[in-house]
């Protein structure tokens, strides 16, 4: 297999850290405008329930996404395998 097969892709700290500080002021941010909307607090917490809803939703989707990704390209490094074997088995000056 190839070098750059076996290479796995990895974000930065620096991205990482952005990425759960955009979630954190989101969700903050949403709580925030929840808790001191000028509504019942039936509607408050049905608003809560659905953004939380979105959410969890939303994690399943990119676990699913990424999951289907992985799962692809364990087939892609299976295929390169194979091809390799046989391109390293094939003597193009054999005699037939």
């Amino acid at each position: 297999m190839s070098e750059t097969a076996s290479v796995k892709q990895q974000g930065t700290a620096a991205f990482y850290g952005q990425a759960v500080a955009s979630f954190g002021v989101a969700m903050g941010s949403v709580a925030l405008g929840i808790f001191f909307l000028d509504a019942d607090g039936w509607v408050r917490g049905f608003l809560a329930i659905g953004v939380l809803y979105l959410v969890t939703s939303c994690f399943t989707l990119a676990k699913v996404i990424r999951d289907r990704q992985e799962a692809g390209q364990l087939v892609s490094r299976v295929d390169q395998a194979r091809l390799e074997k046989i391109l390293a088995e094939h003597d193009p000056f054999q005699k037939l």
